[in-house]
């Protein structure tokens, strides 16, 4: 049997083959090395956490952008490498500036849904009317512009003007709808309702409460209805040729004013119920609007012809001249509206030109125009004081004046400077008026031109007289036998 080759001891390249083989094997198979101890076995990452995470992430942006956008709207922040702030939201103001060199504060009233064709002061300046095409008459505080109440059963179409008398008792408006409504101021109650055959384009109380004067468009027109009982009465048909546009009582509730379409004005008398004076064609287009001073003496009317006249209705001079003064270069288009301050010392007026025009009555001269309207100013009052000055516009919006310090606004003294007048106190009436520095005579005029006109009437009336009874005194001068 043979016997086997006996093997030799390990050499060298035996071990360094060996090696090798080792090597790969552990490079396949890793060997399990035991953790260190205290060491977490690693896992995967739960997709709560993973959720979590990506959530505080995002508010961590969030909270930086924001932290940059409150610094970059930090006024002493001077960091030039944030972003620019982002554009605030457009604020409504209620007060604001008109041009830069009259500063005329004003208020601004919304709440109508369409035009505001009527406004008025009542109520020793607290308290606001306006009447409006949204078929509504609303009452607002004069003091912070809020308002207090809708008059209840109101037309059903738009309202074309509002009234209110002196004692501040009662309201009255006249509708599209051919009805004439009256209201209980305080309470808002509707006290009575009247309809008309024709369309009314104006309504007026009378200043003492006791009756309400309409104008009529179809019957060309006014009548007269009692307050109190709304009983009708006068009505007079055709008083005018066309439609009346506006109509309004003197101060003693005497007399009625009424202007129209066919540019004539008309002097009507309660007690007799006859026209006193009429004056024909007294400007050169439709006459719009008309108002007496608190005298009662004059009355302005205003034109579609861009003018403004003042007439003096108290003499009968008058009706033979038709002399008046003519306020001109105020407006750039017709003039809807017009109002007498208490003292007459001023007169506003708006316009188709989106304009509020304050005037020196005494000289004739626009002193101011109020810009803020967007569309035309359909009416103008004063307030008591003379503080304020409410319009309305047909932008739906109502604005508040304060032209308390009118005479300090740069650009009404720059324009006294320019025309080369200063004011003076009239002794007679004690209201401010104004005089030309350069005339030779302003030191000699101690008057308004309101009393300089009633004492010329005056005088002219007492030589007109004087020359009647002339002839009398003659005939009794004269002898009685031819011997005598």
């Amino acid at each position: 049997m043979a016997s086997q080759t006996p093997r030799s001891p390990s050499s060298p390249k035996a071990q360094d083959k060996n090696r090798k083989t080792a090597l790969q094997e552990s490079t396949m198979q890793p060997p399990v090395v035991p953790a260190a101890e205290g060491a977490q076995e690693s896992h995967k990452v739960p997709w709560a956490t993973l959720v979590k995470a990506y959530t505080q992430i995002q508010l961590s942006i969030l909270e930086a952008q924001r932290g940059r956008l409150l610094a970059s709207l930090n006024p002493l922040d001077l960091n030039q490498d944030l972003p620019p702030p982002m554009p605030p939201m457009p604020e409504k103001k209620s007060w604001g500036d008109q041009e830069p060199l009259s500063k005329v504060p004003f208020q601004i009233l919304t709440g109508h849904q369409h035009i505001v064709s009527s406004c008025h002061f009542c109520v020793d300046d607290t308290k606001l009317l306006s009447g409006s095409y949204d078929c509504t008459v609303k009452l607002w505080d004069a003091v912070d512009g809020s308002l207090i109440r809708n008059f209840e059963n109101g037309p059903k179409a738009p309202v074309l003007e509002c009234s209110v008398p002196a004692d501040n008792r009662r309201i009255t408006a006249a509708a599209y709808d051919k009805t004439l409504r009256t209201w209980d101021l305080e309470t808002g109650k509707l006290l009575w309702k009247i309809s008309h055959e024709s369309f009314i384009s104006s309504c007026k109380f009378s200043p003492d409460g006791k009756y309400v004067v309409s104008g009529l468009d179809v019957d060309c027109g006014i009548c007269l209805i009692d307050a109190e009982n709304a009983k009708t009465v006068s009505y007079v048909r055709d008083h005018h040729k066309r439609s009346v546009t506006a109509c309004c009582f003197d101060p003693d509730s005497q007399k009625v004013a009424s202007v129209s379409l066919d540019r004539s004005i008309k002097i009507w008398d309660v007690t007799s119920q006859a026209t006193l004076l009429t004056i024909a064609n007294a400007h050169t287009n439709a006459i719009s609007n008309c108002c007496f001073t608190f005298s009662g003496h004059f009355l302005c009317t205003s034109s579609w012809d861009k003018t403004l006249k003042i007439w003096n209705v108290h003499t009968g001079e008058f009706r033979n001249r038709g002399a008046c003064v003519t306020l001109m270069q105020g407006h750039d288009g017709s003039v809807s509206s017009c109002h007498f301050a208490r003292d007459t010392s001023f007169l506003v007026s708006g316009g188709y030109d989106k304009t509020v025009a304050i005037w020196d009555v005494a000289e004739g001269y626009r002193k101011l125009s109020l810009k803020g309207h967007n569309d035309w100013v359909m009416d103008v009052d004063i307030s008591s004081d003379k503080k304020w000055i409410l319009s309305a516009s047909k932008d739906m919006t109502m604005r508040l004046w304060n032209i308390e310090e009118i005479d300090q606004i740069p650009l009404v003294i720059e324009c006294k400077k320019a025309l080369g007048l200063k004011l003076e106190q009239c002794k007679e009436c004690d209201r401010p008026f104004s005089i030309y520095e350069s005339d030779i005579l302003s030191e000699a005029v101690t008057k308004c031109v309101f009393c300089r006109i009633d004492a010329k009437n005056l005088s002219a009336k007492s030589s007109s007289t004087e020359e009647k009874d002339l002839p009398a005194r003659e005939c009794s001068l004269m002898p009685t036998g031819p011997f005598e």
